[in-house]
């Protein structure tokens, strides 16, 4: 059993509410999670079309049958239990009643804002991070590795190859997730229009342009996109709107959860391939970013994280927000440091205010490097 960051907090938040609500991407770990943290409690998953029967005809007496510590798993399946527990939980007034587990998020915060809000603390636990895999004893040994084999646990736990792991995932996905979210008529499209996003990683999002090459309306292409967000297979990286130049881009960058799920959608079929290909560098700045977001989801909080570029291509990569502080980042694949690294991050700067102390450039070298306009920092 691999330790997951995520664990002290979630055994905070149950301590001050009745109810801790777990969302992620589907196979992320939540169940061994809850399981492993919280042993006293009982498990159900409304998974079991027996379980989710007897909720949705007899919801009282489900939780009659569990009042108290229990785990319930894929708990947005059954929408209408949310007002019972809203009424239980009320009626005890004491934390550390429910966990909650679930890998649609659109549906799982509809039914907390609708009955469960200020009731419930909800944390995210996404596929295993850099340091988690480090501590656990199965980091892949090169960065190409880690970028094709991904982070899901499962890979790990049962020694999956991707090649084998991905593809069915996607299908189950589809097959699954995608028809309980919306109804998706043409799901060869769909399939395509997941493929195209995954050849666009760190890029600008055009939706026209993904539209006209999949051949639906924009209007499709931005529901597609709702439901790839909604369930943890695509994010977007905003653009910081502080504005040093009235010439900014206002789209947002696409982004994958887990790199190995994107190198599946590429159709690239061992790490020996990720070195040449034509998206390596936008791969390696995937990996890099996510590892962003995982530290601050691990921490409870929300990821304070942007990037900048203006119209005539000045640009960075990635904006952290700490405080009143902004820390850029330089996101480059390479091995050998160049003073290009910084010719974005000191362009910001000049227009920020940013000490050089605020600036780095993250690249695959071993080296650890302080120059006169910023630090530059080993991926390892």
């Amino acid at each position: 059993m691999i330790e997951r960051a995520l664990k002290d907090k979630l055994l905070e938040m149950i301590g001050k509410y009745p109810i801790v609500t777990l969302t992620g991407p589907r196979q992320s770990g939540k169940s061994t999670l809850l399981k492993y943290s919280f042993p006293e409690y009982q498990y159900v998953s409304l998974e079991d079309p027996d379980i989710r029967e007897y909720v949705q005809t007899d919801p009282r007496g489900f939780l009659t049958t569990y009042p108290d510590k229990t785990i319930i798993d894929e708990a947005q399946r059954v929408p209408e239990l949310f007002s019972y527990l809203q009424t239980h939980i009320d009626n005890q007034n004491k934390e550390g009643m429910y966990l909650l587990a679930g890998s649609h998020n659109f549906l799982m915060m509809q039914s907390i804002g609708q009955s469960l809000a200020g009731r419930t603390a909800v944390l995210k636990l996404l596929p295993f991070s850099h340091q988690e895999m480090k501590h656990g004893g199965v980091l892949p040994n090169t960065i190409d590795e880690e970028i094709f084999m991904g982070a899901y646990p499962r890979l790990y736990d049962k020694n999956i190859p991707p090649t084998d792991f991905y593809p069915y995932y996607i299908q189950t996905y589809v097959e699954r997730d995608v028809r309980l979210m919306k109804n998706v008529g043409d799901l060869s499209k769909f399939i395509r229009f997941i493929k195209l996003c995954a050849g666009r990683i760190g890029q600008l999002l055009n939706l026209s342009s993904l539209a006209n090459i999949c051949g639906i309306a924009v209007t499709t292409a931005t529901s597609w996109l709702s439901l790839l967000e909604a369930s943890y297979i695509v994010y977007l990286l905003k653009p910081d709107n502080n504005n040093y130049s009235k010439r900014l881009v206002k789209s947002p960058k696409l982004y994958f959860y887990d790199t190995g799920l994107a190198c599946s959608l590429l159709e690239i079929k061992e790490a020996g391939q990720v070195a040449t290909h034509f998206l390596r560098g936008g791969l390696f700045e995937n990996l890099v970013i996510n590892e962003f977001v995982k530290e601050s989801l691990n921490k409870g909080e929300e990821p304070l994280l942007n990037f900048w570029r203006d119209k005539t291509g000045n640009e960075v990569d990635l904006l952290q927000t700490i405080g009143n502080k902004q820390y850029a980042y330089e996101i480059k694949s390479g091995s050998t440091y160049s003073q290009d690294y910084f010719k974005g991050i000191s362009f910001w700067a000049k227009l920020s205010g940013a000490p050089s102390e605020q600036c780095r450039a993250i690249y695959t070298g071993d080296t650890l490097l302080k120059t006169s306009k910023g630090e530059v920092i080993s991926w390892n």
